[in-house]
């Protein structure tokens, strides 16, 4: 039987690394498609065997290419995680025609160059495509333009699971809530309770963990997900369902 092969890009970020880490129980290996090609080295190594690293500007499709080129050399690619993702502009207002750009083109452009590089590969093993979203392409909370642009990555999810399901391709969504990582930074600098002020809106009372995305993708991409395709899974503690201090205030009741 050929080697599993999965792909994560953004691999180098917290959760590229808890999704490598997750796919390496079940994958032959694991190549970490970064721009960051030191940083991306240095997480291989706390990885470990099975675990190696390629420098891809995933918001240029040459680039795409050369990372399709890698993964056809290392057997072909079972798993296509497109993880890699940022937010620049925080509101409407406050974009301009530069930072939406830029939020469209790595956050949806280039799940589209990436797929498109690896399509081929994908079709000869039969294999699974796990976009990671965001509940922001789901509702409103803050970063329009990265938002806007998950929710055309929620919809090229369902495009690539309809017109490449009779190629054997099976795509599907994850779509985390709050995730406590290094992206962060900034934000819990300028407020240090922002992670317990963001919980309260939880129905489990937590925000998410990056090992909690990589557990959701590693279920999508395995064959207990067989017969499941383009669908969005949120990974979002509950925040989609519903509100508890909203219900609270509607219901006046303190069972919330």
């Amino acid at each position: 039987m050929a080697a599993r092969l999965g792909v994560v890009t953004g691999g180098a970020g917290d959760i590229g690394q808890a999704i490598a880490r997750r796919l390496l129980r079940d994958h032959d290996a694991v190549l970490l498609a970064d721009r960051d090609l030191g940083a991306a080295e240095a997480a291989t190594r706390d990885l470990g065997p099975g675990c190696s690293a390629v420098c891809v500007d995933v918001t240029d499709p040459a680039s795409c290419a050369d990372l399709a080129a890698a993964a056809a050399e290392a057997g072909g690619v079972a798993t296509l995680v497109n993880n890699a993702g940022a937010a620049a502009a925080v509101s409407l207002r406050s974009a301009d025609a530069a930072s939406w750009q830029a939020d469209r083109a790595l956050n949806l452009d280039a799940a589209y160059y990436v797929f498109s590089a690896l399509a081929d590969q994908l079709a000869a093993r039969r294999g699974s495509v796990v976009n990671i979203v965001s509940v922001n392409g789901m509702g409103v909370f803050g970063h329009p333009a990265y938002s806007a642009a998950k929710a055309g990555m929620i919809h090229l999810t369902r495009l690539i699971a309809v017109e490449y399901g009779s190629k054997g391709i099976r795509a599907n969504a994850v779509a985390p809530g709050t995730v406590r990582t290094r992206a962060w930074e900034a934000r819990a600098a300028a407020n240090p309770a922002v992670f317990d002020q963001a919980a309260e809106h939880y129905a489990l009372g937590r925000i998410v963990t990056p090992e909690d995305v990589a557990e959701a993708v590693g279920f999508l991409a395995s064959p207990l997900a067989g017969a499941i395709t383009g669908v969005v899974l949120p990974v979002d503690c509950g925040l989609t369902a519903g509100i508890p201090a909203l219900a609270r205030t509607f219901s006046q009741s303190d069972d919330y």
